[in-house]
């Protein structure tokens, strides 16, 4: 079945992910040949990478990011001064961030802290200020005529990337109003947690892209469970649809109700072309 790209109702955006219980089974290389095979189209795309832990979407596209924009978020700070030993803010620190002994002071870990806020909201003595500190990029990248990219990268060491995620998918829907995209393709991080509950947010459709291995069904329907209760309606892409068995793919989309949209071979050709950041020239697979 072909694939198109259009905009929602009232003209809005549309958004569609790409994305995946399992890492390895294609997200990143759906996405990339679907923006490719739509903006050669002649429609207006924009490409959201958002697994800001291992964006890879501008090395399959063979370019180099642009227009790098720092993204803030803000830590805790003991003021000693004012500190009085009391421990609230270790207790209500849930990542285990602030280490207290009684009688001193509390210390603080950036690379366990979330940036919640607890630790400053019950200090009675507003003894934890805030310190903005960058957590990751966000580049901006013209890809062709039809085709930007925006690319999400985290800090590394930063322990909840999920902000990062949403401040991303921000940009990226701010920049698609500005240039009139068509719709808005959102790559994911694999899994189901938080930082691709954020990418998915707000998206129509969701696209789950696996492979037949037992492994690649198991972690296929624990996507598509998150999905259902999202409320985001889902469609299969089958990768490596020769390779295995696609009968255990076809059993977990009968039980949620969804189609298998797309079948993509095993192709050497595909890898090679991956390997190289040259996937522009496998658009057909689509």
């Amino acid at each position: 079945m072909r694939l198109k790209g259009i905009r929602g109702e009232g003209g809005a955006v549309r958004l569609v992910a790409s994305t995946g219980g399992k890492g390895g089974t294609g997200k990143s290389t759906f996405a990339v040949l679907y923006a490719l095979s739509l903006s050669k189209k002649g429609r207006k795309v924009l490409l959201c990478d958002c697994d800001v832990e291992c964006p890879n979407d501008h090395l399959l596209l063979g370019v180099k990011l642009q227009k790098g924009k720092f993204i803030y978020r803000d830590f805790p700070r003991l003021n000693a001064e004012k500190c009085v030993r009391c421990g609230l803010c270790s207790k209500a620190c849930k990542e285990n961030a602030i280490f207290w002994v009684k009688g001193k002071p509390p210390m603080i870990f950036d690379e366990l802290c979330s940036g919640c806020g607890a630790c400053w909201t019950v200090c009675p003595q507003k003894a934890i200020e805030r310190e903005k500190k960058p957590v990751g990029e966000i580049f901006e990248t013209r890809v062709d005529r039809n085709l930007w990219l925006i690319t999400g990268m985290s800090k590394p060491g930063i322990s909840e990337t999920g902000p990062v995620v949403r401040d991303v998918k921000k940009r990226a829907l701010e920049l698609a109003e500005d240039v009139g995209v068509d719709i808005l393709i959102v790559d994911t991080a694999p899994g189901t947690h938080c930082n691709v509950i954020q990418a998915l947010l707000g998206c129509d459709k969701a696209y789950v892209v696996t492979e037949p291995t037992p492994l690649g069904a198991h972690d296929a329907s624990l996507i598509l469970e998150l999905l259902k209760i999202m409320g985001i309606s889902s469609e299969i892409v089958l990768n490596k649809a020769d390779v295995g068995k696609e009968s255990v793919i076809e059993e977990i989309a009968e039980s949620y109700g969804v189609r298998i949209t797309v079948k993509i071979p095993y192709s050497e050709e595909l890898v090679r072309a991956y390997s190289e950041g040259r996937l522009g020239r496998m658009v057909n697979l689509l």
